[in-house]
């Protein structure tokens, strides 16, 4: 499966360094990290995440209301909020904040990391997680592909982890090589006719005539999609 990308929204450089260093290194992970709310909330709008992880204590905003303005932006996913004892004496998670959780500082990066695989499991298998591609809609976690008359056909893991992640890309192609390195971690035994095979079985599900794609296009090098 494509690697989840993750925004670290954190002022203190130190911590800021370990996060990234610490989540950085793992195969599942793309890390993203910035030092203020309005960076972050500019990344967000140039492109998509799989969670936001950011501090309550940023130098210039509140975390609490930069999850606010990411929610108002269209933000869908998991939003984990650093907090100290001084900004939450309390530790008590604000739902009106908009964050997914919150975490206490100082904590352990053991602690972290199992916080933030659960809320990106339980935000693919949610109806938030679900993406539209033409008239169909996408649901990750369901593995289902449900029609403009409301026909649902089942997706396999690959053929959701090829959607996402030319979902993720926009209006960009994505190369051959791009796709069999995120999807299939190119395995000796992974081809390019794998992948063409798997591109073949989703214009069947896809396209109203999928001897000429409308949705999912090839271009030079690669494949696109289309609305």
């Amino acid at each position: 499966m494509p690697a989840a990308r993750i925004l670290v929204v954190q002022g203190d450089k130190a911590l800021h360094d370990v996060l990234v260093e610490q989540l950085d290194p793992s195969p599942d992970f793309e890390i993203c990290g910035c030092a203020t709310g309005d960076e972050g909330r500019r990344v967000l709008q140039e492109r998509p995440f799989d969670l936001a992880l950011i501090d309550s204590d940023l130098p210039d905003i509140d975390g609490r209301d930069l999850i606010a303005q990411l929610r108002q932006d269209g933000f869908r996913g998991p939003a984990l909020m650093m907090t100290s004892a001084a900004s939450d004496p309390e530790g008590a998670h604000d739902p009106d904040s908009g964050a997914s959780d919150t975490i206490s500082k100082p904590f352990r990066f053991s602690a972290l990391l199992p916080r933030i695989r659960a809320l990106i499991r339980a935000h693919e298998a949610s109806d938030e997680a679900a993406f539209a591609i033409g008239p169909h809609l996408c649901h990750p976690g369901a593995k289902s592909l449900v029609g403009p008359d409301g026909t649902s056909l089942k997706l396999t893991e690959k053929e959701v982890a090829i959607l996402r992640y030319l979902h993720r890309a926009g209006s960009s192609t994505v190369s051959r090589d791009e796709l069999l390195q995120e999807v299939f971690g190119y395995h000796a035994d992974v081809t390019t006719h794998t992948l063409e095979t798997h591109i073949y079985r989703l214009r069947q599900k896809l396209e109203s005539d999928p001897s000429a794609a409308r949705l999912l296009v090839t271009d030079p090098g690669g494949y696109r999609l289309m609305g």
